[in-house]
């Protein structure tokens, strides 16, 4: 392993606080994590780490050289890519997360010939609804739909899905369509938790078409769940009226399986945002691989957040 290997290494466990974690991220076996770091401080003639049975920690020593190491590797990594057309094949591992149903519906079918093109890069897509830590886990760049999360973050807005309320065709021969908000009194909704045990969310949010504000409603439910795919299901079923992007329930909205309830007050379009770490080089591969998942999702935008 060269010394620029191994500082990738200090790097990923100064991340990560863990030798543990770090092995994982990196695909290593944690005993090379380990002898890697040893090396290193053996080279420097420095203690980077402060390591205890719980926890590991930078030295003083160690946040001094990791402030260095993180501009030379940026340095280093665009220094390589300077001299590549920018058509040139792409290289080295690409981590990124986005929610489940944006990974199948769109993003997954389109990668054949995005890999195609880059047959020597290392994809690795993790499709979750759970809000991941970007830095901690080691993303790349991290496609979220709604609120951003993490204000650390560097943020490029895509553009909005719009949202419908949406309940099953049996749904509503069993217990009417509201006319409107007002009428939403006695109906049940399908409540969506990002864990068991944490708050679930038991409104449905519109947007009142005569000042343009957004209220909420709460309502009563049978059903928590905590993936899209449940939340969709549930409201085939019958469960419960949801709220989602009509990206995702077009094909049952064609059908007739699910009807839109309230067009007229729809709720507020949810921001579609790339999240990534504030580098001072963001590496060539996850700059072209953002643009091309910006293009892959563009046709499912509305205009302006309309």
């Amino acid at each position: 392993m060269s010394q620029i290997d191994r500082m990738r290494v200090f790097l990923r466990v100064a991340e990560l606080a863990s030798f543990t974690a770090a092995a994982q991220s990196l695909g290593m076996p944690r005993a090379s994590v380990s002898t890697a770091i040893q090396h290193l401080e053996a080279e420097l003639g420095a203690r980077l780490l402060h390591r205890t049975t719980r926890r590991v920690s930078l030295t003083q020593d160690g946040q001094v050289f990791r402030e260095r190491a993180q501009d030379l590797l940026g340095d280093l990594d665009e220094l390589t890519g300077l001299f590549q057309r920018e058509g040139a094949s792409l290289r080295g591992r690409l981590r990124v997360d986005m929610p489940l149903g944006a990974a199948r519906d769109h993003v997954i079918p389109a990668l054949p010939d995005f890999c195609a093109a880059h047959p020597e890069l290392e994809l690795e897509l993790s499709s979750t609804d759970r809000l991941v830590d970007v830095v901690r886990e080691g993303f790349d760049c991290v496609l979220r739909v709604g609120p951003r999360g993490d204000s650390s973050l560097i943020a490029r807005t895509l553009g909005h899905y719009r949202v419908l309320t949406c309940a099953s065709r049996g749904y509503v021969e069993r217990h009417g369509a509201p006319r409107s908000p007002a009428e939403l009194a006695g109906h049940r909704l399908v409540r969506y938790a990002t864990s068991f045990g944490g708050p679930a969310d038991d409104t449905l949010e519109y947007v009142d078409p005569g000042d343009g504000e957004a209220r909420l409603v709460a309502l009563a439910g049978s059903i928590t769940v905590n993936n899209s795919d449940a939340y969709r299901s549930a409201c085939l079923a019958g469960l419960g009226i949801i709220q989602v992007p009509a990206v995702g329930v077009r094909e049952h909205l064609a059908s007739g399986a699910l009807v839109e309830l309230l067009p007229e007050h729809r709720p507020p379009p949810m921001p579609v945002t790339l999240l990534y770490a504030n580098r001072r080089h963001l590496p060539r591969r996850v700059r072209v691989f953002m643009e091309w998942l910006a293009e892959v999702l563009r046709p499912q935008m509305i205009e302006g957040g309309e």
